[in-house]
């Protein structure tokens, strides 16, 4: 397997250090902010845990990748959207162009870390937007939107190497409708807000896409495709997104809870999602 080591912070130093916890060996530079050094850890579980709390401490992704996890061997990438394929909570910011953002971001915390269901929150949250003009939402596309560091990029890699693109959202397709036209993303599902007579009325269409929900749009995009299990990809952040993840072959924390990183098989805390690239590219 490779040891893949990136972050902005990373200097020379730390390579090094780690070079010396490795054994020795030479790192490869994979981009401007990571890089790889082959590593062979049968038997050697204690090194394995001195250079993750290294790591953690300088502020440093790391991540003990086989070497048959590359882009290639993928044919398919699931994503959440809010604060992960975006830098934003959409309802959160819906929410404070009426001036509710307090009460709504409370109830998305919650439910970010598993304390109520998904389903529930997004009812309570949605409720209290009623009578909001349908405006609010195209104002917070266009001011306040904006994707996360590295996801252009990731998006173009997984076109340059044929891997199909999934955004799942508990949030609205009024934002994955246009993300998808914006970035060339090949699927969305996501949840449809009611409007009538140009306001929200505080209720959600159709069943809800929740946890299971997001699970069940990544397994039938996968099988539609024929895809085996360990040729997908899923990247979340919230506990909403666990069975979406645990559905796939290879699951990413991207800046996530801990729960999230605690049940992914890899985790970027510092990088963008650019760094997703430089996990699966072998030297």
């Amino acid at each position: 397997m490779r040891l893949v080591i990136q972050s902005p912070f990373i200097q020379p130093q730390h390579l090094q250090h780690i070079t010396k916890l490795c054994g020795g060996g030479q790192f490869t530079r994979l981009s401007a902010q990571a890089y790889a050094l082959p590593v062979n850890l049968d038997g050697h579980a204690e090194p394995s845990a001195e250079i993750r709390a290294y790591c953690g401490a300088q502020q440093l992704d790391c991540a003990f990748v086989a070497d048959e996890h590359i882009l290639q061997n993928f044919g398919l990438v699931v994503m959440d959207m809010d604060s992960t394929l975006i830098a934003i909570e959409c309802i959160d910011e819906i929410a404070d162009m009426y001036g509710l953002k307090p009460q709504v971001s409370k109830i998305t915390a919650s439910a970010m870390r598993g304390e109520i269901e998904f389903a529930e929150s997004l009812r309570r949250r949605v409720a209290l937007l009623a009578g909001l003009d349908e405006s609010a939402l195209q104002r917070v596309y266009d001011e306040r939107l904006r994707l996360n560091p590295g996801a252009l990029e990731l998006l173009a890699a997984c076109k340059q190497h044929d891997i199909r693109t999934l955004l799942v959202s508990g949030g609205f397709t009024f934002f994955t409708s246009r993300l998808k036209q914006m970035t060339g993303l090949d699927y969305t599902c996501a949840n449809t807000l009611e409007i009538i007579d140009g306001k929200l009325s505080g209720k959600v269409l159709g069943d809800i896409v929740d946890a299971q929900g997001k699970a069940d749009c990544f397994t039938k995009a996968r099988d539609e495709l024929g895809l085996r299990v360990d040729q997908t990809i899923a990247i979340g952040d919230g506990a909403n997104d666990l069975k979406m993840m645990a559905a796939a072959g290879v699951s990413i924390a991207y800046h996530a809870k801990p729960v999230v990183q605690q049940q992914a098989a890899y985790a970027l805390n510092y990088s963008g999602l650019d760094g997703v690239i430089n996990l699966f590219t072998l030297t």
